[in-house]
């Protein structure tokens, strides 16, 4: 594997590949992102991997100082899953000028849900992931499902910009208990990391009792909402949210689409402790 942090050195390398899939990445590397690797080799070849830890989509109280950093881990994970190149690039190499120009979502999707509560992330998630897309240009590029709406950003805007890259979405790699994998869990204590997989089940009992309604209205949608927040909320968690909606927009569904049978998905981000956990399951 070759390990390269410059972007004229990576379009070197890569010149006349025209069919390379890439998987960007945070580093701290786990299951869920070598399950990527191995769905971006279904799909094109060679596969290129990041690893950069982007400052622009942290917030000022975020953990960017603190985020695992496990570079030589996460290179032996990586050759192992038969990586061609992995673009580690510092931020002086990423942004050898105070990067300026941004992207920014619609507001419709990128200040409800995880933009209403980590205010201007998803505008740094997205000029990441361009600027990162024009180093590498690759044919298709790999995203997981845990992040629900970044995922959606993400196709909506190499859709509008009209970029030369297939988005592949890749499933949420769980625990035996249930528990999404993120590099973040490491921040659970022992108690924490056994309380965790509640976040699942409650999403679990909350798409339970949507598919047990008899009919379906914005009422009985939100008062499962309401019952799973207090039901996270008496066992010791901070609920930011627990959502049911559209899967095609992330939009809440009008009494005429959930009588339709619009396909619905439930999204939580809940606090355990000090650490902040995502998670969505599909109706």
């Amino acid at each position: 594997m070759k390990i390269i942090s410059d972007i004229q050195e990576l379009r070197d390398h890569l010149r006349g590949q025209n069919r390379a899939s890439f998987v960007p990445t945070m580093g701290n590397l786990h299951e869920g992102h070598l399950s990527l690797m191995r769905l971006a080799r279904q799909h094109g070849d060679p596969v290129v991997a990041s690893i950069f830890v982007n400052r622009l989509q942290f917030g000022p109280n975020e953990d960017f100082d603190s985020y695992p950093r496990t570079m030589q881990a996460d290179i032996d994970k990586l050759e192992k899953e038969g990586v061609y190149i992995l673009f580690a690039p510092t931020e002086r190499d990423l942004y050898p000028q105070p990067q300026e120009y941004r992207v920014d979502p619609p507001q419709q999707l990128g200040d409800i849900l995880e933009g209403e509560f980590r205010p201007g992330f998803f505008k740094g998630v997205c000029t990441v992931v361009l600027k990162l897309l024009s180093c590498v240009q690759p044919k298709v590029a790999v995203f997981g499902k845990k992040d629900y709406q970044q995922l959606m950003i993400i196709r909506q805007m190499a859709k509008q910009f009209a970029l030369p890259v297939e988005i592949i979405p890749g499933e949420t790699v769980r625990a035996e208990d249930g528990l999404a994998l993120s590099s973040r869990n490491g921040y659970l204590s022992a108690e924490e990391r056994a309380e965790a997989p509640e976040l699942m089940k409650a999403l679990k009992e909350a798409r339970d009792r949507v598919l047990q309604l008899k009919d379906r209205n914005t009422q009985s949608i939100s008062e499962i909402e309401k019952a799973a927040v207090a039901s996270l909320a008496k066992r010791g968690w901070l609920p930011d949210y627990i959502a049911i909606r559209q899967q095609s927009d992330l939009a809440p569904a009008s009494n005429e689409q959930l009588q339709a049978g619009e396909p619905l998905v439930i999204l939580t981000a809940a606090k355990l402790g000090k650490t902040r956990l995502i998670d969505n399951l599909e109706i």
